[in-house]
């Protein structure tokens, strides 16, 4: 198939693929493909075969998931549709996270055996937050147990209210063979899923009164978008409302990222080109998201950009891919202007100037070169070295900053260290690429025992990445056991001294400080306040005040963690005019913290998990029975389709290791969870002594 050439941004679509894993996110996407002509044959998820086109790394095609989220261009009738495949795995939410910052609108996957599940609502919180339109797909409704009503019903009641069918499945389980579309009130059909073509032909009969009644409560729903048309709607009726006029209300209503059109069928085939017409005519292009708007870096006066061609050029990179080939891909959204290969740009985030070398469209793990990127649009790009995920690139002329995408802190850590001499340097060279690609994943060295710490989002996440290690870099390492990040923090309010004094014949050392130690919000991390009136601190060695608290609260006071959310406000002091310096004010301030931190009622703070289990209900009481010997406590319990339970709790990381194959063996394998941090919290005086004690020896 052609490419078109030269698409209005009017018909750009950047669009998102996101839902619970399993959901059937990439075998939709592989069904597009197919539909669209990329693919001449439909990729399988799991199993033998070469797997999904978008699934391209070895560890996706084994284990059946999404890991990073693969950015494809297709066309459909004209429109341009970038699609970016996101992970629904609960430790790779930053992925769906970044993905959602630079993507227009959103097709959410439901499973039709399963309605809306535990990851399902977590990514409609995200995007919700950034306000993306979206528009739901039901999946495997043709399957046993698939259910297309009551899935909506289960949106119904755990994500919103105003998500209203605009196709309705003809068949039910195995018998699905198409939809009713309530906007012409056509037939659309199959014979076997992978037809190229839809058959178009009349409803049938027994569908008649039920499409009539979902076309009407649509009509009803769409109105409400325009005053004039409401009017009409109320004084000629429904009828009176032609097409156009109906899409039109129903685009501004999806639009508003408050109201959602619901379809369904089976992902892997031909039905997913009423996905894509979905697309097409309801979610918006980049015209619609409009201007976007960043700080000016030099200024910090708030400056716009409009989706055109002529204006400056700015770009956010939202991910950073390793390619076998090319080395290191950074994918980019381009919000104005041109970019072009060759060109130099500025990255407002490092302020250094940076080479665009190639610009290459993603098909997958396909790649077609390209001279320039224009506005609205999304490629990747080869040559980049300074620039990594969040940065801004700008015209020189006309910087601007955009806000970075944040990340939540992991809390899930394991010691790695290489089997062999000969592993070691590569491993320092693999950790740190695998860093730069994920910006949920921290490497650092532990000081005491010298180890290399790797911290991750979760086991899955940090099983993965050594997996990587081992494949793309040939690393060998010896892996520990999983550890907890813990936090250390303090209750109360504290003043103390350091003074470091040796002035014993030559030059000496003198530095002396007095520093107030407050709690701060959670979340706000450690603060510096200076309230020195006068000299009695000079103004240059103030820093280095700064510099020795945070050292010494980073390396933690009772038991070696991090001391998080702590103002520290230096407000008296003494100096020497010939034996002061840098150094021992850093000393001082060292000697200050560590007194001060001790005084003010230190604590210990753990990483606690939203746990959710979903699971059959004869195994409903000895879930909760082994919730409650790890700590956890019960929020809720609802109850799911199929029968199945659907248990909230809140449970400590540090009794959660191991869960998924626990939770296996209790259920003879029929109960599933996911969990994602909820927040740090106080750790139980007796449990804090214990680890406390651990960490001493």
């Amino acid at each position: 198939m052609a490419t078109p050439k030269n698409v209005p941004l009017k018909d750009f679509r950047n669009i998102g693929i996101i839902a619970h894993i399993d959901a059937g996110k990439t075998t939709t996407t592989e069904g597009i493909l197919y539909r669209t002509g990329i693919n001449h044959k439909i990729g399988e998820v799991k199993g033998d075969g070469d797997g999904a086109t978008t699934d391209w790394m070895s560890q996706e095609k084994e284990r059946g998931i999404t890991i990073t989220s693969a950015a494809v261009t297709c066309f459909w009738k004209g429109h341009k549709i970038n699609i970016i495949d996101t992970p629904g795995h609960i430790d790779f939410t930053a992925e769906v996270e970044r993905s959602l910052r630079v993507l227009d609108g959103a097709v959410t996957v439901f499973d039709g055996k399963m309605g809306v599940e535990a990851q399902s609502e977590t990514v409609w919180r995200q995007a919700n937050k950034y306000g993306v339109p979206r528009i739901c797909f039901i999946n495997k409704i043709n399957q046993t147990g698939g259910d297309f009503y009551k899935s909506i019903e289960s949106i119904h009641s755990r994500l919103s209210k105003q998500a209203f069918p605009i196709h309705l499945p003809i068949g039910f389980e195995k018998d699905v063979c198409g939809v009713v579309d309530l906007i012409d009130m056509k037939a659309y059909t199959y014979d076997d899923y992978t037809d190229h073509e839809l058959k178009v032909g009349e409803i049938p009969a027994d569908m008649l009164d039920k499409a009539k009644r979902a076309r009407s409560l649509l009509v009803e729903n769409a109105v409400e978008a325009d005053d004039d048309l409401m009017m009409k709607f109320l004084d000629e009726g429904e009828d009176a409302i032609t097409i156009d006029e109906l899409k039109a209300a129903l685009r501004q209503r999806v639009l508003a990222g408050d109201f959602f059109l619901v379809t369904g069928g089976d992902g892997r085939g031909v039905i997913v080109e009423k996905v894509l017409d979905l697309m097409v005519d309801y979610l918006p292009s980049p015209l619609d998201v409009g201007e976007i708007w960043g700080k000016n870096p030099k200024t910090g006066d708030e400056v716009s950009r409009t989706p055109d061609d002529k204006q400056p050029m700015t770009a956010l990179a939202f991910k950073l891919a390793a390619d076998p080939f090319v080395g290191k891909l950074i994918f980019i959204r381009v919000y104005s202007g041109r970019l072009t290969a060759g060109s130099y740009v500025l990255n407002t985030t490092t302020g250094e100037k940076e080479r665009v070398g190639r610009i290459v469209r993603m098909h997958a793990d396909k790649r077609e070169e390209i001279d320039s990127v224009g506005a609205g649009d999304i490629a990747a790009v080869v040559g980049l070295k300074g620039t990594f995920t969040g940065h801004t690139l700008c015209e020189q002329a006309h910087p601007i900053a955009l806000e970075a995408i944040s990340f939540p802190e992991p809390p899930v850590s394991i010691a790695v260290e290489p089997k062999t001499k000969a592993d070691q340097e590569k491993m320092g060279i693999a950790l740190q690429r695998l860093a730069e690609e994920d910006p949920t994943f921290r490497v650092y060295t532990d000081e005491e025992t010298g180890q290399t710490i790797m911290s991750g989002m979760g086991e899955l996440h940090l099983e993965i990445l050594i997996d990587r290690m081992k494949r793309e870099f040939n690393v060998e390492a010896n892996v520990g056991e999983p550890q907890v990040a813990y936090r250390e923090t303090i209750k109360g309010t504290a003043e103390a001294q350091g003074k470091h004094a040796k002035q014993s014949g030559g030059r000496g050392q003198y530095g002396d400080v007095w520093v107030r130690f407050e709690p701060n919000e959670p979340g706000k991390g450690y603060e510096f306040f200076d309230e020195i009136k006068g000299g009695v601190v000079p103004q240059e060695y103030r820093p280095a005040v700064q510099k020795g608290i945070k050292e010494t609260l980073d390396g933690g006071v009772i038991a070696g963690y991090p001391v998080v959310d702590v103002k520290a406000t230096l407000y008296d002091g003494s100096y020497h005019d010939v034996d002061s310096s840098e150094l021992a004010f850093n000393l001082a301030a060292h000697l200050a913290a560590r007194e001060g931190i001790k005084k003010a009622n230190p604590v210990l703070l753990e990483p606690v998990m939203k746990v959710e289990v979903t699971t059959p209900e004869e195994f409903m009481g000895d879930i909760i029975g082994d919730l409650n010997s790890r700590r956890g406590r019960i929020e809720a319990m609802e109850d799911l389709m199929g029968g199945a339970k659907l248990v909230k709790a809140i449970v400590p990381l540090a009794n959660m290791f191991g869960y998924t194959s626990d939770i296996r063996s209790m259920s003879q394998g029929r109960a599933a969870s996911t969990m994602e941090l909820a927040h740090y919290e106080e750790v139980p005086p007796n449990v804090a002594q214990e680890i406390i004690e651990k960490r001493s020896k």
